[in-house]
């Protein structure tokens, strides 16, 4: 005996064995016929959202999609929200850590100084005697305003850039081949600095001269837009979107790797947390290592309105740099400190953001 048509139910939806979405006789308000039971021995067919059936028949295009649409938008807005305030959190608590090393390293990249640690470290004390404990983390408010949007959409992008890779290559996000998983990270760090760029010129300014100079953000913006003109905002934007290309390929790149052969080699789906701190240090140090020559040259065009620099283009900055410094003094000045922040800040970063996802999701669950 055939069974009889069934309708969309709100009280017990049954899934999709492919994707766990809504089948395609529970859409809403059509009545579909459903498939024969299986005869004995036979093993039952898992039934497929519109989704999957709309590449297999074309006979779904006459079947209104509007309830199984707006599953699917819900489902993408709740993982987008959820990316962006998980990057938001970690991307603050990473950068409050070692604020005031990156405070110190800036100092340095952006002055003529010779960098050694007991000199950053004689500067950390001289400006906690001369200003106070909460100098170190003088610009940090910047810094907020910059990373919690900066980190928000950079996690956010690279999980909606996995997606699109993914379904290009027919790879879930976390399978992705090396390349295309290099790219979602490239671009991911890309669409975040061009969002938020004059931002990270604007604490840049703010770690690099004294109180009286620049009061607070908007002041830092007023007095920009007034002397030097509102271009000076993004003064400096070239190196940093050449230097982000491959800190953030590299640094997602390295995670997503760590973290597979880890799951292949380990047998356990999800590291612990210092494993992906870990991981995560290992992400921040090679992508800091391959861009930090550009890291100087961004620096020393963002502050050179106040530093005392001739402002010029990329190329004449770094053979400046090279000319007064050296190659290795000049390019790679305080990356011995880098090397000491950056893992720590990364780690935290990644560690954070993967640990809220996962809280995020049992919470919705």
């Amino acid at each position: 005996m055939v069974p009889r048509p069934r309708r969309f139910s709100l009280c017990a939806p049954r899934l999709c064995g492919r994707c766990r979405s809504l089948p395609r006789s529970q859409q809403g308000g059509v009545t579909l016929a459903t498939t024969r039971p299986a005869a004995p021995g036979q093993a039952e067919k898992k039934s497929l959202c519109p989704g999957h059936c709309f590449k297999q028949s074309r006979r779904l295009l006459s079947l209104p999609m509007t309830v199984c649409s707006c599953v699917f938008l819900q489902s993408d807005h709740r993982q987008v929200l959820s990316s962006l305030l998980s990057g938001a959190l970690a991307g603050a608590l990473a950068k409050t850590a070692v604020a005031p090393l990156d405070r110190t390293k800036i100092i340095f990249q952006v002055s003529s100084k010779r960098f050694s640690a007991k000199e950053a470290f004689r500067l950390l004390y001289f400006t906690y005697l001369h200003e106070g404990f909460l100098s170190l983390w003088r610009g940090n408010s910047a810094t907020m305003v910059r990373v919690v949007p900066y980190a928000a959409i950079q996690f956010s992008a690279h999980e909606e850039y996995k997606r699109l890779l993914g379904s290009y290559y027919g790879f879930r996000g976390e399978a992705l081949p090396p390349w295309p998983r290099l790219l979602a990270g490239a671009l991911a760090g890309t669409t975040a600095a061009s969002l938020t760029y004059p931002l990270d010129l604007v604490r840049a300014r703010m770690a690099v001269t004294p109180k009286e100079m620049y009061s607070n953000i908007f002041h830092v913006f007023i007095r920009i837009s007034r002397e030097e003109g509102l271009k000076t905002l993004y003064h400096g934007f070239v190196p940093t979107v050449l230097g982000v290309i491959p800190y953030a390929g590299l640094s997602f790149f390295t995670y997503e790797t760590l973290k597979s052969l880890h799951r292949e080699y380990s047998g356990r789906p999800q590291p612990y947390p210092f494993e992906r701190m870990i991981f995560g240090a290992c992400a921040g140090l090679i992508g800091q290592s391959a861009s930090y020559p550009l890291d100087v040259v961004r620096r020393r065009m963002q502050t050179a309105g106040v530093t005392g620099h001739q402002r010029t283009s990329i190329v004449r900055t770094m053979r400046t740099i090279v000319r007064e410094e050296g190659v290795v003094r000049g390019l790679y000045k305080g990356l011995s400190m880098n090397w000491l922040k950056g893992p720590i800040a990364v780690g935290i970063s990644f560690t954070t953001f993967d640990l809220m996802q996962i809280l995020l999701r049992h919470l919705q669950s």
